[in-house]
């Protein structure tokens, strides 16, 4: 008997495979078009080179002249790209001109630098571009090494010394320089992943704090003293908690200048002590004891940018900082610079279009105190202005303005809408809409329990928002919804959710397609995706697909013509470009992807295979054919292939079982290689309960599926 086998669009991982019957239950690489699946495009890397850190914002802009641009903000660095080229614009904290600062030992491939006064320099992997290096004696280095490279700081040894790396060891005597050597040193943004702990017996015998920031001891501390100095204390708390060795110190003040006073000594059953001139001070405000766990959501938050552009200008916050620009019709060798007048501690950054107010969400009550930063806070430049003195201050010859939400613990996210900007607490969603003087903005809460899981995990499109949420999907327009999901329990069972901030949301809109990238249970960044297509879903069918493909950012492609994304090598510290590479990186690389060009992955030139699969559920055979009861044995003795496009070959297997609970075997005779020229198959596979699987394994192959027939009779009950 021949039968046309006929499945519902999408992926269902709600029901067995024996409880899918009639549908596709798992797959990989593949989209849904028209209600068939079919492997998906291909990527190729873009700029020839990888670039340094954990890559997780991505944002694509062109200029009144035409002039095209991604920026790309890493954990690391803050670069555009354009014309196939990565340029680096990072913003510079501290520029300082040194001589004679240099020092070598035989044999190690450690360099201090000295400084004459204090570096503040406070955390271990920031990063220092060298220039204007003159010359260096008694060493097997160069000045060449050195000049116009960029370093990791290895270590902090004091308030006036840090030390870098280099590839290989000192073999002279020691160097010794003469000349000067400027020192840069980058604005620290954060570390690559976002990481949690929580549980026993986790850290450090005593304890361990979780705190984000570190400094140095500019001075010895004895274990009576009531105030200390260290090398910087801007990044810390007005008053909090320090842990110096295994010492806990509680302090009231914080002169912003390196002092901290008030300090009461042996906090949380720690024990007084001295410590020496460069011990590490870290911030402390979240700490465990041995022996328990943190109290709350412990969590080291990644370093993340905020990106958009104000006309010709680029925007870039430092998540938790300072708020920087960049004049794409400047020059590509000029930095991004602090944006004046601006707050100085906020958690992202938003233009709002076209009435063009510069909003900073989760910022600073007190503009320029850090210390005053509140999560739930929002501040609004004047219209049309983002650098003036007055931009920031309302009055009632300005637009600027404030406003503080009041459902949920911190802002998570913002994205504009059609006519309206999107705001999201952890709890809830608001609108923020222009309306112009004497309020300039109207806030209204249109939804509960429905808060943001990360700051990227939103879309909008066509007027519709489509966002993830700790427990489910969700979309708003004009009324909240939660999104019916066909893969919900095989996504949130499977979610890692403390690094939040990894998960991030994505348009296609060349396919209709809205996906999220999320970290499983077993990973500390992302390695799935799943998405949902929006024109192909109805209210008795909703569209899923679900994979493994893991990008740290996307962007989709209205700007270049095909969506651009970043994927994420934790392992590949070395770029092969001085533009993006840094001596000593230890946060891994990023590689920029264009997507939908090609049939396969092109990385460095070499191409190779995008694996893709779908599988449907099980079929048997009943009184009224397939789709029966699994009364009957079934022997499938020909297979009649259909690909409505097809490049190179692809493969099919029957899997089988006689029992729902059965674990499947293929085919004897399977798999089966089909190209565009095959007919039939003879299969000879017999089962109560049998699946269909489509897959390939090698490069340059692509496959649409059409309508599959098989050639089956019923073979008894045994």
């Amino acid at each position: 008997m021949l039968q046309k086998l006929r499945f519902l669009p999408g992926i269902n991982k709600q029901v067995s495979s024996s409880g899918g019957e009639g549908q596709w239950v798992d797959g990989d690489n593949v989209r849904f078009r028209y209600g068939k699946p079919e492997k998906m495009g291909g990527w190729a890397q873009l700029g020839g080179t990888k670039i340094t850190g954990r890559n997780t914002s991505l944002h694509h802009f062109v200029t009144k002249d035409g002039i095209k641009y991604a920026a790309l903000g890493t954990n690391r660095i803050l670069y555009v790209y354009s014309g196939g080229v990565f340029y680096d614009v990072h913003p510079i904290k501290t520029t300082t001109t040194l001589s004679n600062a240099f020092s070598t030992t035989n044999g190690s491939s450690a360099v201090t630098i000295t400084f004459a006064s204090n570096h503040n320099i406070t955390n271990i992997g920031d990063i220092i571009l060298l220039d204007n290096f003159s010359s260096i004696t008694n060493s097997n280095f160069s000045a060449s090494d050195f000049n116009d490279v960029k370093f990791a700081v290895t270590s902090i040894p004091s308030a006036t010394t840090i030390t870098i790396t280099m590839p290989s060891n000192e073999s002279g005597s020691g160097a010794t320089t003469s000349g000067g050597v400027r020192v840069q040193h980058y604005y620290p943004v954060g570390l690559a992943l976002e990481t949690a702990a929580t549980g026993w017996g986790l850290g450090q015998w005593g304890g361990i704090a979780y705190g984000q920031f570190t400094s140095t001891l500019s001075s010895s501390l004895n274990s009576s003293a009531t105030s200390l100095t260290m090398a910087s204390s801007v990044s810390f708390s007005s008053s909090g908690t320090v842990l110096i060795d295994d010492e806990l110190i509680t302090y009231t003040a914080n002169d912003d200048s390196g002092t901290l006073s008030g300090l009461t000594r042996g906090a949380q059953g720690t024990t007084a002590a001295s410590h020496d001139s460069g011990a590490t001070v870290t911030d402390a405000s979240n700490y465990s004891g041995w022996n328990s766990a943190p109290s709350g959501d412990i969590v080291n938050p990644p370093g993340m940018w905020s990106l958009d552009n104000f006309g010709s200008k680029l925007i870039a916050t430092i998540n938790g900082g300072e708020t920087f620009s960049w004049d794409s019709e400047g020059s590509t060798s000029t930095r991004a610079a602090l944006l004046s007048n601006a707050p100085t501690a906020s958690a992202f950054t938003l233009v709002s279009t076209p009435d063009r107010h510069l909003v900073l969400f989760g910022t600073e009550t007190t503009i320029g105190t850090k210390s005053t930063q509140d999560e739930m806070f929002i501040r609004f430049s004047d219209q049309e202005s983002i650098d003036a003195s007055t931009s920031y201050v309302p009055s009632s010859t300005n637009t600027a303005g404030t406003q503080r939400l009041a459902d949920g613990s911190k802002i998570v996210g913002a994205i504009r809408g059609r006519d309206a900007i999107y705001v999201w607490t952890d709890t809830a969603l608001f609108l923020m809409r222009f309306v112009g003087p004497p309020f300039t903005f109207s806030f209204q809460q249109v939804g509960t329990n429905c808060g943001l899981i990360g700051q990227n995990a939103a879309v909008e499109v066509d007027g519709a928002a489509y966002w993830m949420s700790e427990n489910g999907f969700f979309r708003y327009a004009g009324r909240l919804e939660s999104l019916p999901c066909l893969v919900e329990d095989h996504v949130f069972d499977d979610i890692n959710t403390t690094p939040k901030q990894h998960i991030n949301a994505g348009l296609n809109n060349l396919f209709g397609e809205v996906i999220w990238f999320y970290p499983n249970s077993g990973s500390n960044t992302v390695n799935r995706m799943v998405s949902y297509n929006y024109l192909d879903s109805t209210a008795a069918r909703p569209v899923w697909s679900i994979g493994t493909l893991d990008r740290t950012a996307w962007e989709d492609s209205a700007v270049f013509g095909k969506p651009h994304a970043t994927d994420y090598d934790a392992d590949s510290n070395v770029s092969s470009d001085s533009t993006t590479y840094v001596q000593g990186n230890l946060d891994g690389c990023s590689v920029y992807y264009q997507h939908e060009t090609g049939l396969n992955q092109v990385l460095a030139g070499v191409e190779t295979a995008i694996a893709a699969n779908i599988k449907s559920g099980d079929f048997d055979i009943g009184g009224q054919g397939l789709q029966g009861d699994g009364d009957e044995m079934m022997r499938v003795s020909r297979i009649f292939p259909d690909f409505s496009s097809q490049t190179g070959q692809a493969k099919i297997q029957l899997d089988l079982k006689d029992f729902p609970n059965d674990t499947s075997a293929s085919s004897s005779l399977g798999p089966f290689t089909v190209d565009a020229n095959t007919k039939k198959i003879d299969s000879r596979a017999r089962g109560r309960f049998i699946s269909l699987k489509i897959f390939n394994d090698a490069v340059s192959q692509f496959w649409k599926v059409g309508t599959f027939r098989i050639d089956y009779n019923t073979d008894g009950r045994r």
